[in-house]
């Protein structure tokens, strides 16, 4: 087992420390290649922002990245379980540092006069990528890369309780004997004990007033979660899932949104106005939702306060001022995510909402 966890672990870090090195590296180089061409084609330019980019990352790397992986996987004094300094390590080592240059290179660009690089893509396609393989290793560690996987693996809590089966009750009054009086005791067994659950042989009732718990015994007719979706016929083969799989399709659906402000980012009117700055320091914030647990209980709120909410704001101003720089789906979608939330997490909880109708 020991030999089968090495070569696991090695490809971890080699890919989180890839994810590390190579954004701020090759945004480095390429605004080296900016200032020398503004610059005339300098070369101490040039080899000055190179050789501050590698020392940068090396000073990082044995300084804090090193130091922070030891304790982290040593589990010493940093075993968190509701957040992940990792991620937290990674974001203000790598992506501050790499969207900080991506400012300064547009304005270096504006104060020179000149439209030289607009980074197309470059940000949304490097940077955020490196974000997505760190998220992605930190979420597939408990997970076994071999054989078949339940949903003990995937190393994160699910926000609430889960039903499997439904199983049909009958109500109190159904239960009681003819013979019995309206109280509920026998005329002729009056002073008996009450029943006591420890003693075998006897069932103990459900105290009138309260419902009888849901219990998961024997399967029941309606299902609102199911953790196996075994399919029997001859198509049973399209029917198999597996969460290792889901985890990947949940890794990048949960950075798509910034994904794409980090690509208006690059469009070239906003590019060289002072819209930059503000696109990448919420593209930034937002991105800090990765430092706390997956569907953890903080999750929602941190989406619609770092991300849905001022991504909603920005994206309206900019179409206003730019016009189709992103398409209305997104502002559409924070719009309603942020709707829906304090809809159904605060408004709900109001008097005039908590009447019992068909709705």
């Amino acid at each position: 087992m020991t030999s089968a966890k090495t070569p696991k672990l090695a490809a971890y870090e080699l890919l989180q420390f890839a994810a590390l090195a190579v954004p701020p590296l090759a945004l480095a180089e390429r605004f080296a290649r900016l200032l020398s061409d503004v610059r005339g084609r300098d070369d101490t330019a040039y080899w000055l922002a190179v050789a501050s980019s590698v020392a940068y990352v090396t000073s990082c790397a044995l300084l804090v990245w090193v130091p922070l992986k030891y304790h982290v996987l040593r589990g010493r004094r940093l075993k968190a379980k509701r957040w992940r300094p990792t991620m937290l390590a990674y974001l203000l080592l790598c992506t501050l540092p790499s969207f900080a240059i991506i400012i300064a290179s547009s304005q270096v660009q504006v104060n020179a006069g000149v439209r030289l690089d607009h980074f197309a893509e470059l940000p949304a396609s490097l940077v955020i990528l490196g974000l997505i393989c760190v998220d992605l290793v930190e979420r597939l560690r408990p997970c076994r890369l071999l054989g078949q996987s339940d949903n003990v693996d995937l190393g994160f809590e699910l926000p609430g309780p889960v039903l499997t089966n439904l199983e049909a009750v009958s109500s109190i009054s159904n239960t009681v004997h003819p013979n019995e009086s309206r109280n509920g005791v026998p005329p002729d067994r009056r002073s008996a004990p009450p029943n006591n659950p420890d003693t075998p042989g006897r069932r103990t009732e459900p105290p009138a007033g309260r419902s009888a718990p849901i219990t998961s015994r024997t399967p029941g007719p309606a299902y609102l979660h199911s953790s196996s979706r075994a399919f029997s016929g001859r198509l049973s083969f399209l029917g198999r899932s597996d969460a290792r799989s889901e985890l990947f399709v949940d890794c990048f659906l949960f950075w798509l949104d910034t994904v794409e402000l980090v690509r208006v980012a690059g469009e070239p009117a906003v590019f060289y106005s002072a819209w930059v700055y503000p696109v990448l320091i919420l593209a930034f914030l937002s991105s800090l939702r990765a430092v706390l647990a997956p569907h953890g209980p903080f999750s929602s709120t941190a989406g619609v306060a770092l991300q849905d909410f001022p991504f909603l704001v920005t994206r309206v101003s900019l179409l206003a001022v730019f016009g189709p720089v992103t398409p209305v789906l997104f502002p559409l979608k924070n719009a309603l995510v942020s709707l829906t939330f304090f809809y159904f997490t605060y408004m709900t909880r109001m008097k005039i909402f908590k009447r019992h109708s068909m709705f």
